[in-house]
């Protein structure tokens, strides 16, 4: 068989909007070593293929990174599949706390140099040295105390529209970047209770052991990431100290996990947490608007967008030409850079 989709994008969403089953979003991830990550890749995509599983997957020689979409009914097939691969037992399968089931419409399997890319070059790095997990209980405790530093190890646009109370931003748009910043902002309090956190925990298991390996000495990381806090804390009925919105890599963009709005409209300013990806196809930009902006924006970014998807095909086609996007992010800079492009 054909161990890659070659459907086209279109054809793949009627596809999933004409199911009439229901879909379960999960993710899960495990830092361990596979031998043979091609072969590993292989077998993989063929058995997720026959479960009618979508997602995008990564896999390296330091293990696996998954998001999926998998099939209500397959659903248990689909555990007893993964816990029976001998690198990926006692995986934790994160579950979505806010699911429209839509969330992918096609598989991805892809081999990588590593699982999350951390620009850590230092041969004596060693991912089994990693800070303590924890879960809603004692993640609760912990930040009780004033003392105790909780440290966001996501991008500033994941950061914008949720967090923990209290917790440490290191503003940057990559994981690479963050690392190195996030160690000199706190340089000077390696003996303090630091715990770090992120979507589902990939980044903070991660960010743990290069804390650990740069001297810090009480690092700890939340299991299972926001997903698995928000679980945990619902059903064990305790606080639910997460703020806002949890944003996800998939069509959904965020699922709610606190009851509040604390991000605003990009535009007009209005509180507001829906990231868009600008409707004109030259740009994309991720960026927050609200219904009256995007009715008005005609879910356009700028004014200089909006302008180019009224434009012929053609023409639009012939200004995207050789055009160079550096950056598809939502800030003043790349606003600012996003309407210098158009105008030219």
């Amino acid at each position: 068989m054909v161990l890659h989709n070659r459907v086209s994008q279109k054809v793949l969403k009627e596809r999933l909007a004409k199911e009439e089953f229901k879909r379960v979003t999960l993710s899960f991830y495990k830092y361990v070593h596979l031998e043979d990550p091609d072969a590993f890749r292989d077998e993989l995509y063929k058995n997720l293929y026959a479960l009618f599983a979508f997602g995008r997957i990564y896999v390296a020689t330091e293990g696996i990174n998954a998001q999926m979409s998998v099939p209500e009914y397959k659903f248990e097939k689909f555990k007893a599949y993964i816990e029976n691969i001998p690198e990926l037992k006692d995986v934790m399968l994160n579950i979505a706390v806010d699911d429209d089931g839509k969330s992918f419409w096609v598989l991805k399997v892809k081999v990588r140099e590593k699982i999350v890319a951390d620009g850590i070059t230092d041969p004596t790095f060693d991912m089994r040295n990693k800070g303590k997990y924890v879960d809603a209980v004692r993640f609760n405790e912990l930040t009780d105390d004033p003392e105790t530093i909780v440290v966001d190890m996501r991008n500033h646009y994941e950061y914008e529209v949720g967090h923990f109370e209290n917790a440490i931003e290191v503003p940057s748009e990559t994981f690479r970047e963050q690392l190195p910043m996030a160690v000199k902002m706190l340089e000077d309090k390696k003996d303090k209770n630091i715990i770090m956190y992120c979507t589902g925990g990939i980044r903070c298991e991660k960010a743990s052991a290069y804390f650990l390996h740069n001297g810090f000495k009480n690092v700890y990381h939340v299991n299972g990431g926001i997903i698995n806090y928000a679980r945990q804390a619902e059903s064990l009925n305790l606080p639910n100290k997460f703020l806002g919105k949890n944003f996800v890599f998939d069509a959904r963009l965020g699922e709610s996990i606190g009851h509040q709005v604390i991000s605003h409209c990009h535009q007009c300013g209005a509180p507001c947490d829906t990231h868009v990806n600008c409707a004109n196809d030259g740009c994309h930009l991720l960026f927050i608007q609200c219904p009256e902006c995007a009715k008005k924006m005609e879910g356009c970014c700028s004014e200089a967008c909006r302008e180019e998807l009224h434009m012929p095909i053609e023409e639009r086609k012939a200004k995207r030409r050789g055009r160079k996007n550096d950056k598809k992010i939502f800030d003043n800079k790349s606003r600012q850079r996003m309407d210098a492009l158009m105008q030219k």
